[in-house]
């Protein structure tokens, strides 16, 4: 999206091999893989799934939230009202059923939502024509046939919302693990919205402490690169150990 500062792609990757990762084919960029996601696009409309929404973030406001987000009430699935036709950019919203989606979280454990309920209809494409994230990661999984996803606990609430969308694109769900996300004394995400500091430290020292973190068993001796860490991280990785909670502070 178009608010990443200048660089900052660069600095990532340069971040990422400082701390020893690496991955197993060429960067992907969602910004290149327009029309992936217009085919998905295309497929569920195909099937009446997909209808234009003129409404605004401000106007929904009032309506019940999840975790945050605002449950959609159904203004415009049957057409947009006549009352905000002369909006003319307007996002596309998927239609969802009334039904439970069910997963079991590899830490967190059973799961399960109802779309219709706890978010109602959810954009896939947003008014000013980017793509929403939900589209955008089921689609990328699928396409690199992607199999286990490790993430913050953070974006546990909006698996159900990938799953359906799995189901009507034919795709496979993957397994899901859910990790406690860092949060300050005041639990604020760490962010750069929150003025986290930057890693710009020794890198070894910076892997240790996120495995303190995470409650992994420690290195009997200290790893004096990043290789050694991942050589030791490879094989005491316990998911059992994991805290299963959504937020832990950092201390």
């Amino acid at each position: 999206m178009p608010r990443s500062a200048l660089g900052a792609e660069a600095e990532i990757v340069a971040a990422l091999e400082r701390h020893g990762f690496v991955w197993d084919g060429p960067l992907v960029r969602q910004s290149q893989r327009t029309p992936l996601y217009e085919a998905a696009l295309a497929d569920l409309a195909a099937r009446g799934l997909i209808y234009e929404c003129a409404c605004v973030r401000r106007e929904l406001e009032s309506t019940p939230a999840l975790d945050g987000e605002r449950v959609y009430p159904g203004t415009c699935r049957n057409g947009v009202p006549r009352s905000l036709a002369h909006r003319t950019q307007r996002s596309l919203r998927v239609k969802v059923a009334e039904e439970l989606v069910s997963f079991a979280d590899r830490l967190q454990g059973p799961q399960r939502q109802n779309l219709a309920r706890d978010v109602g209809d959810f954009v896939l494409k947003r008014a000013d024509g980017w793509f929403a994230y939900q589209l955008a990661v089921v689609v990328d999984d699928a396409d690199q046939a992607v199999t286990s996803v490790v993430r913050g606990a953070d974006l546990l609430a909006s698996t159900p919302r990938q799953i359906f969308l799995q189901r009507a694109l034919g795709s496979a769900t993957p397994s899901y693990l859910h990790v406690p996300i860092a949060v300050d004394r005041n639990g604020h995400k760490l962010s750069k919205q929150t003025d986290a500091p930057a890693l710009t430290g020794d890198p070894v020292a910076a892997l240790l402490a996120a495995w303190r973190f995470l409650e992994q068993s420690p290195p009997l001796a200290t790893p004096r690169t990043p290789a050694e860490f991942w050589a030791h991280a490879a094989q005491a990785w316990r998911v059992q150990q994991l805290p299963r909670v959504s937020a832990k502070p950092v201390v």
